[in-house]
């Protein structure tokens, strides 16, 4: 059902994933410029696949393993944009000029936690329906 807790944590991630990219850079180029996720159609195309995932799993309500399905791809997906940023940092740091890391850079960190803890209570809420038709 859409009340349950993991719906607030797929919220959360929702929110990260779509809202904090806009107001957090990515990281501050050699020009002294920041850099946001909509300026990358790369880092833009992930961060809204994780939100359209998560979007998707909470609405899939009904179907619990499709939903616990969801958040492990989307798990991988922000552990596919974190190895990104990773690279990206790395060839940033060998720059001649100073370059700064941005806050948005460990946004997908914030994601999986959030996604981690919607999908142990999308497990918790399949094994108390797995105990109740044991019952019967």
């Amino acid at each position: 059902m859409i009340q349950r807790i993991q719906t607030l944590y797929l919220l959360v991630a929702i929110a990260i994933s779509a809202g904090l990219i806009f107001v957090f850079d990515l990281y501050t180029d050699k020009n002294q410029t920041l850099v946001f996720a909509k300026d990358n159609y790369l880092y833009l195309g992930l961060f809204l696949g994780s939100a359209l995932l998560s979007l998707i799993s909470i609405f899939s309500y009904k179907n619990r393993k499709s939903q616990f399905v969801l958040g492990r791809l989307n798990i991988i997906l922000n552990f596919i944009l974190l190895g990104v940023f990773v690279y990206q940092s790395l060839n940033l740091s060998g720059e001649a000029t100073v370059s700064e890391k941005g806050i948005g850079m460990i946004l997908p960190i914030f994601s999986i936690v959030f996604l981690v803890l919607a999908n142990k209570a999308i497990k918790k809420d399949e094994d108390l329906v797995k105990s109740v038709d044991r019952l019967r």
